[in-house]
C-alpha cells in the first residue's frame, strides 16, 4: 500500500530502502511524502520526510511549497513549513527565488529556510535586504532575525540603507543595526534622531507598570533621583520613556548570547512616583549570590540617608520572592523563598507584620521556628511566601508592579550605568521607545 512505503520511514531497519523507493517514484513519491507531511498524526519524524524530499530536488521543493500554500489547518501549515525550511543549502537558490512569492506565508518561510542554511545564507544577503521593507509584519520579523544572525559583517550594508534608502527599508535596517552593534553601530544622525524622538515623547509619557519575567527593584521613599544615583554609584543617566526603560530591564533580565554581559550593566531609575523612586533591573537583586551582599550594603546606605530603603525580587513566572527592608541605616528584615536549597541562610531579622498575618491566615503560628515545624507546615508557608513579594511591597510602601497612567509622577526616568556597565559596556539590542 502507498501509505506503507512512507510509513516505513519510521522503521529504522526499513528506512533506507523506503527512502530509495520513494525517490525512484519521482513526482508520485513527492505527492505521497507531502501528504504525509500534512498528516497531523503522522508517526514519521519530520526530519526523515525532509531528508527524502531533499533528495528529490526541485520537485520536492515545489511539492512542499504547494503543500504549504494549500495546507487546510494551522497545524498542517506548521508541519509543512518546518519541512519546507529544512531542505538545507541545496535549496538555497530556490529559497532565494521564493522571496518574491506573492504570499507572505511563503516569503516568511523562504527567509527561515535561508536562515537555516548556515554559512550558505551569506550569499543571499543582498536578496534579503529588500524584504526589510516588506509590508507584512511577520516577513519583516523573519528577515530581521535572519540578518542579525549574519553578524557585524553586514553593518556597512545596513548603514548604506539608512543613508540612501529605499525609505521603506530604513526602519527595520535600524532595528538590525541596534541588535548587532548597539549604539556604536549607529550613525551620528541616527543617534540624534533617536534622542530627538525620546525628547518628543517625554512630555506626554505616562507611568507604566514594571512587568518582566524576573523583577528586581530597589524602592526609596524620596524624589531625589540625583541623590539616589550618586548613593548607588550609578553613572551616565540618560532620559527614557517608561516603555523604553521597562523594555531594557526585561531584555537585560533574559541575559545575553555572550558571556560578556549578564544583565547587571544598567538599571532604569524612575521619576518620583507618588513619593517613591524605583531602581529597576537585575543589579538590584537582594538574594542572588553575585549581588546579594552589595544590595544589602546599598540599601543600608540609602536608608541612612532617606529613612527607608527596600529591595525585592519577584519571579513573574512563579520563580519565587525575596524582600529586604532597611530603616535608618539598619537592616530590619531579609527573607528569600525561591526554591533554592540555601534560601534560609539569607534570612535576617524578625518577620514583618504581613508575614505574621499571612501565617495566621494559613493556620500556622505567627511565631515560627523552622527547626520545630512539621514538614507539611514548612512547605505550606514556603508555597505562600513564594509569591509574597508584591504584597510585602504594598503593605510597607509601593510596588512598581502597581504603577499606572494615573500614578502621580514628577520628573523624568533615566537609564544609568552600574559599575559593571561602566567597566564593560552594555548589551546590544533594539527596544521600544
Amino acid at each position: 500500500m502507498d501509505i506503507d512505503l512512507v510509513r516505513d520511514l519510521a522503521v529504522p531497519e526499513q528506512r533506507a530502502a523506503a527512502a530509495d523507493a520513494l525517490v525512484a517514484l519521482g513526482a508520485d513519491g513527492v505527492a505521497r511524502l507531502v501528504r504525509e507531511v500534512r498528516h497531523e498524526a503522522s508517526p514519521v519524524d519530520s526530519r526523515q520526510l525532509a531528508a527524502v524530499l531533499g533528495r528529490l530536488g526541485r520537485p520536492g521543493f515545489d511539492g512542499l511549497l504547494q503543500g504549504l500554500v494549500s495546507a487546510p489547518t494551522d497545524q498542517a501549515r506548521r508541519r509543512v513549513g518546518f519541512v519546507f525550511t529544512a531542505l538545507g543549502e541545496d535549496a538555497l537558490a530556490w529559497y532565494t527565488a521564493a522571496l518574491a512569492h506573492p504570499l507572505p506565508l511563503v516569503r516568511a518561510a523562504a527567509v527561515r529556510g535561508i536562515q537555516r542554511c548556515g554559512e550558505g545564507a551569506r550569499s543571499a544577503t543582498t536578496a534579503l535586504l529588500p524584504l526589510l521593507g516588506d509590508p507584512d509584519d511577520e516577513v519583516g520579523r523573519q528577515v530581521v532575525n535572519a540578518l542579525v544572525l549574519q553578524r557585524e559583517r553586514i553593518i556597512p550594508l545596513l548603514r548604506r540603507v539608512r543613508e540612501q534608502g529605499p525609505g521603506r527599508q530604513r526602519a527595520r535596517a535600524l532595528t538590525v543595526l541596534a541588535e548587532l552593534g548597539g549604539e556604536p553601530a549607529l550613525s551620528d544622525a541616527d543617534r540624534a534622531a533617536i534622542e530627538r524622538l525620546i525628547r518628543l515623547k517625554l512630555p506626554d509619557d505616562r507611568p507604566e507598570p514594571l512587568w518582566a519575567c524576573w523583577n528586581h527593584w530597589i524602592a526609596v521613599p524620596s524624589g531625589d533621583q540625583a541623590g539616589i544615583l550618586r548613593t548607588l554609584g550609578l553613572t551616565e543617566p540618560r532620559p527614557v520613556t517608561f516603555a523604553l526603560g521597562n523594555d531594557i530591564v526585561d531584555a537585560d533580565g533574559h541575559g545575553s548570547d555572550t558571556s560578556e554581559h549578564d544583565g547587571n550593566e544598567r538599571v532604569f531609575v524612575t521619576p518620583e512616583l507618588d513619593g517613591w523612586t524605583f531602581v529597576l533591573g537585575a543589579w538590584c537583586d537582594p538574594c542572588g549570590e553575585e549581588r546579594g551582599a552589595d544590595v544589602l550594603r546599598l540599601c543600608t546606605r540609602l536608608s541612612a540617608r532617606y529613612g527607608r530603603a527596600q529591595a525585592y525580587y519577584y519571579g513573574g513566572q512563579g520563580d519565587g520572592s525575596a524582600w529586604l527592608v532597611a530603616e535608618r541605616g539598619t537592616v530590619l528584615r531579609r527573607y528569600c523563598e525561591t526554591g533554592e536549597g540555601e534560601d534560609e541562610l539569607l534570612t535576617l531579622g524578625e518577620p514583618l507584620s504581613l508575614e505574621r498575618a499571612r501565617r495566621a491566615e494559613l493556620g500556622l503560628s505567627p511565631e515560627w521556628d523552622a527547626a520545630r515545624e512539621s514538614q507539611e507546615d514548612e512547605d505550606e508557608w514556603r508555597w505562600a511566601a513564594h509569591d509574597l513579594a508584591p504584597d510585602i511591597a504594598r503593605s510597607i510602601g509601593f510596588s512598581p508592579l502597581d504603577i499606572g497612567a494615573d500614578t502621580p509622577s514628577r520628573g523624568t526616568g533615566v537609564v544609568a550605568l552600574t559599575p559593571y556597565g561602566a567597566a564593560r559596556g552594555v548589551p546590544t539590542g533594539a527596544y521600544r521607545i
